[in-house]
């Protein structure tokens, strides 16, 4: 006899796997090894799985770049906007995964980066991350960092994940 509600219940516990939910600056820890001054991302807003995430970097004058980024008018260097839709996205995989210590996952490239506006302290920067694809321990992204609701900046990025065990001789 056939039990019709172990198919639908096994799809429910996938499913539930699937749903990731968010991240709170306690999970990020957990999730990434960047530490002040080099964590970028506050929170994680939004994460479907292992496909997209919406991380959010609050801009703040205390930052310790903006005090040669420019003195006399502070503006966040366009590389930063970079690291923090890659770190948005390398939490995203790191969360991903049902074991992922001690794992780190490494940026492999940038590709048609593009700055449209100056991020200033006070904005709240959206980091937009959409899975492209991933092959094995390989993972390419779409990312658009955004300052309410306009673009601010925009690129591809790739990452490896790789066991930190194993770069302890490199």
């Amino acid at each position: 006899m056939s039990n019709t509600s172990e198919p639908q219940l096994e799809s429910e516990t996938r499913q539930e796997r699937r749903e990731l939910g968010t991240a709170d600056i306690t999970r990020i820890l957990k999730l990434l090894p960047h530490r002040y001054p080099f964590l970028l991302v506050d929170r994680i807003i939004e994460m479907d799985g292992d496909n997209s995430a919406i991380g959010i970097k609050n801009v703040t004058i205390n930052e310790p770049f903006f005090q040669g980024h420019f003195p006399n008018f502070p503006v966040m260097p366009g590389v930063l906007l970079i690291e923090g839709m890659a770190q948005t996205a390398g939490a995203l995989c790191m969360a991903s995964l049902s074991n992922f210590e001690p794992q780190l996952v490494y940026f492999m490239s940038i590709d048609r980066a593009r700055f449209r506006r100056p991020v200033l302290p006070g904005d709240q920067v959206h980091f937009h991350m959409t899975k492209k694809r991933n092959r094995g321990r390989v993972w390419r992204f779409d990312g658009k960092a955004r300052v309410n609701g306009q673009l601010v900046a925009e690129a591809e990025i790739s990452a490896m994940i790789v066991d930190a065990n194993d770069n302890k001789g490199a």
